[in-house]
């Protein structure tokens, strides 16, 4: 297992500011990981609609802080976005990004980029891996939504509460997670048949891994990161809020059993160069 923060990244070509816009993200992880996914944390001040056209990967965008608006130029639908909400987007999607209200983001691509792409005059990024071919249109999903709707879960032996927002049925290449977990909540965990991270939004924690006995101090804008080999220990300090990524992707309905693993749901990525 391991961490990974701005700090890492910071004064790398994994950290950029996109061209048109005042949108800095750091890559926190990226292709060479080995996870199945890439994840991108972005901060950006208002700016006009910028067109972007993923042709070569899904994109699933979860909005943290701020206002967005992000519009399908094909059929001209409109979502105006909050914390709390995510659009995803595809091969199919020549869309305008908007930031209406000063804005903090989470974006996860599959296949995963390298780190250091930069959009080409469509708004897109070059081929990194075997592009989608997907009939699938953008669409928005809402986590207070699916919640309000009764799809938020107890899991981790009724340690923590989690909103499985985008599962294996959406075809992305991996699943994203809304997890909390209360004060004082520890639970054991081992993921042995998946490539997990989790970002953390707010709160702070604990992360011990229970083989080696290295332990780490969970604060936000950080990820934790564990893979097959990764037995661990999370505790919560306060209320931890937590934005987790699957690969494989999950079904939707696992629970974890006595050994805190999750059901086989699709083929295990390597993970980092000799995990």
């Amino acid at each position: 297992m391991f961490i990974r923060s701005l700090r890492d990244v910071k004064d790398t070509d994994h950290y950029k500011v996109l061209p048109k816009s005042a949108t800095h993200t750091a890559r926190y992880l990226t292709a060479a990981d080995g996870m199945g996914f890439s994840l991108h944390v972005n901060r950006g001040k208002a700016i006009p609609p910028t067109q972007l056209w993923y042709k070569n990967h899904w994109e699933a965008n979860y909005l943290i802080a701020g206002v967005l608006k992000v519009t399908d130029m094909t059929s001209g639908q409109e979502w105006v976005l909050g914390p709390g909400d995510l659009y995803q987007v595809g091969p199919n999607d020549r869309h305008l990004y908007e930031v209406l209200e000063d804005e903090h983001h989470l974006s996860i691509f599959c296949p995963s980029l390298w780190g250091d792409e930069t959009h080409d005059e469509d708004g897109a990024y070059s081929e990194s891996g075997p592009a989608p071919v997907t009939e699938q249109r953008m669409f928005v999903r809402h986590i207070g939504h699916m919640r309000e709707a009764g799809r938020e879960m107890l899991v981790a032996n009724g340690q923590a509460r989690v909103v499985r927002a985008l599962t294996k049925t959406d075809g992305l290449g991996f699943s994203f997670s809304d997890v909390n977990f209360a004060a004082g909540a520890t639970t054991k965990l081992w993921y042995k048949h998946h490539w997990e991270t989790n970002y953390i939004i707010s709160g702070t924690g604990q992360v011990e891994d229970l083989t080696t006995g290295e332990s780490w101090k969970l604060e936000p804008d950080m990820t934790y990161n564990v893979g097959p080999k990764d037995r661990h220990q999370l505790s919560a300090e306060t209320d931890l809020h937590l934005a987790s990524v699957f690969c494989p992707p999950l079904e939707g309905t696992e629970q974890h059993d006595s050994d805190g693993a999750l059901e086989p749901s699709g083929p295990v990525p390597s993970g980092p160069p000799g995990y």
